[in-house]
């Protein structure tokens, strides 16, 4: 004889009932309340999906099914009945030919699409590029940006892998190189003059921003919404020639502030005033010529022995010497020891 209860249902039906419960998933959802997390997978717990169980996708997420290592369908925020029509690639990879009536398997990984702010890049070395003025110049720099994820698929397959539950900071190990790679071929691409990268920081992440864009979209199924230069490193050389430019500035300008103090006095008509702007035009006209001389020294042609181009270039000493002997590395060769101008580099480098 069973036991039943009020309703006249038996105890042991009643057992069975509550047990097929906990063995479905009803509702698939994913309360994500941390600002790090990139990626979840859902822990299913080794249950299976009822049919017409409910996906909740809640804004600023989406959800991808994968079944047995196959991407199925992705959904956006919303509530989601889960029925054949509306899972049609899960359908056709698990082969249903008249649709699932049965519970099923399958992964069901969320996706955060918010905008991560903030995340830096930078370069552990130089990168080599050619400039217009300097030749070849080593280049290195560091900064920040800001993404989003665009495509759930792809970044679940190139930047993820298997990992069940993704924060930001294992995307920042994960992606920092590949950042830094990409950047140093859009600054290639975009053939920037050294003078301007160091410049105009902001205007220059803005006209990279599209040119990475294009690769971390199609690559890595990311969008970066900001790309900022913070600090560009430049060579030595490349500074030096930044400070002559700045200083052959400033005699320009104190040539035309003693003029400044000269009419000044003359509109007041104080001869004492007359005679110490004179003595100061005097000093300032000494002080200008000192100092174009000085630049013109500095400025005169920049030699290079073949040692100092074999560590600009990358190479052994004995490539340089190749070149030199050949011609097509043009130098002057004083006694046993060569000397190459920076004009003679250009051209080399040019051709």
């Amino acid at each position: 004889m069973h036991e039943v209860d009020q309703y006249g249902r038996r105890r042991d039906e009643m057992g069975l009932s509550d047990y097929l419960k906990t063995q479905f998933l009803e509702i698939i959802q994913w309360q994500d309340d941390s600002r790090d997390t990139l990626s979840f997978l859902y822990p299913d717990e080794d249950k299976e999906i009822k049919r017409g169980a409910k996906l909740i996708v809640r804004e600023s997420q989406m959800a991808q099914f994968v079944y047995q290592g196959q991407f199925g369908d992705t959904f956006r925020p919303g509530t989601h009945t889960l029925k054949t029509d509306n899972i049609p690639i899960l359908s056709t990879l698990k082969g249903w030919k008249y649709g699932f009536e049965s519970p099923f398997k399958a992964d069901v990984y969320f996706v955060n699409t918010r905008i991560f702010t903030g995340n830096g890049w930078g370069m552990a070395d130089p990168i080599m590029m050619r400039d217009t003025d300097f030749g070849m110049v080593r280049v290195g720099g560091y900064g920040t940006y800001d993404f989003r994820v665009v495509d759930p698929r792809l970044f679940l397959k190139e930047v993820v892998g298997t990992d069940s539950h993704f924060f930001l900071d294992k995307f920042a190990k994960t992606m920092r190189a590949r950042i830094v790679s990409v950047y140093s071929e859009a600054l290639a691409t975009a053939k920037i003059p050294v003078l301007d990268l160091a410049a105009h920081y902001r205007e220059i992440g803005e006209a990279l921003l599209p040119l990475i864009n294009q690769v971390v979209i199609g690559k890595y199924g990311l969008e970066m919404s900001s790309f900022l230069i913070e600090c560009v490193n430049l060579p030595k050389e490349v500074e030096q020639a930044m400070d002559r430019h700045s200083s052959m500035a400033a005699v320009g300008d104190l040539s035309n502030y003693a003029r400044f103090q000269m009419a000044e006095g003359l509109s007041r008509g104080d001869g004492g005033g007359m005679a110490t702007t004179a003595a100061q035009l005097g000093a300032g006209l000494v002080m200008g010529q000192q100092m174009a001389q000085t630049m013109g020294a500095a400025s005169s042609p920049k030699l290079y022995s073949p040692a100092d181009l074999a560590k600009i270039m990358s190479v052994g000493e004995s490539d340089v010497m190749t070149a030199l002997n050949d011609g097509s590395l043009k130098g002057k060769k004083i006694g046993a020891t060569w000397r190459i101008t920076q004009q003679s580099l250009d051209e080399f480098l040019r051709s």
